[in-house]
């Protein structure tokens, strides 16, 4: 079988460890979303607790039918899951994914967690990968999500209005950092993690 461009990797930072996504990893993901009831925000995609299972085999078929590379994220001073996220829309003829499902535990976010998983998932797609861009998309109405993809250091590309269908219509903002940019971006999560956060 060929080497895909994304293969399985652990990453590891000061604050937390990003493992390639398993089964073994449900329990201690439906306890992480069960903090701050993520699934309850209409404008985000997080499972609920009891349909984790189901979330994370998802990632899974993503990962060996379209090549995606999802992690869970691991607290490194304890040991405990505290969220996800994933490289998919990969394009690997133009060097180019999608960065996103991202979450995490209501208690770990604006605390430096999101900086340098981002610095580490960054780093690996333009450096270790030689990516060229990695795009971010959120729904226009996750103020939140959009104000944190933006003090990475990510530009705004634009809004695809009606852009999907759940329910009712979705509008997604887009971003992405390329290649020139991984410098400068690197420089500022660096200098976030310094001051402790981002």
């Amino acid at each position: 079988m060929a080497r895909r461009w994304l293969e399985p990797v652990t990453l590891s930072g000061t604050r937390v460890v990003l493992e390639p996504l398993s089964q073994a990893h449900v329990p201690g993901l439906a306890r992480a979303c069960d903090d701050g009831e993520l699934w309850r925000h209409w404008y985000t995609l997080v499972a609920k607790p009891d349909a984790m299972d189901a979330y994370v085999e998802q990632a899974l078929r993503q990962h060996q039918e379209e090549g995606a590379l999802p992690f869970a994220v691991r607290h490194a001073a304890t040991g405990e899951l505290i969220g996800c996220t994933r490289f998919f829309r990969v394009d690997e003829d133009n060097r180019r994914l999608e960065l996103g499902h991202t979450w995490y535990a209501k208690r770990h976010q604006r605390s430096g967690i999101n900086s340098e998983c981002k610095l580490l998932l960054l780093g690996h797609a333009f450096d270790a990968r030689d990516a060229i861009a990695v795009e971010l998309r959120t729904h226009w109405h996750n103020r939140q999500s959009r104000q944190a993809i933006a003090r990475l250091g990510a530009k705004q590309d634009g809004v695809l209005r009606n852009h999907t269908v759940r329910g009712i219509y979705r509008d997604t903002v887009v971003f992405s950092i390329i290649n020139q940019e991984w410098p400068a971006v690197r420089q500022n999560l660096r200098y976030l993690l310094e001051r402790g956060g981002g």
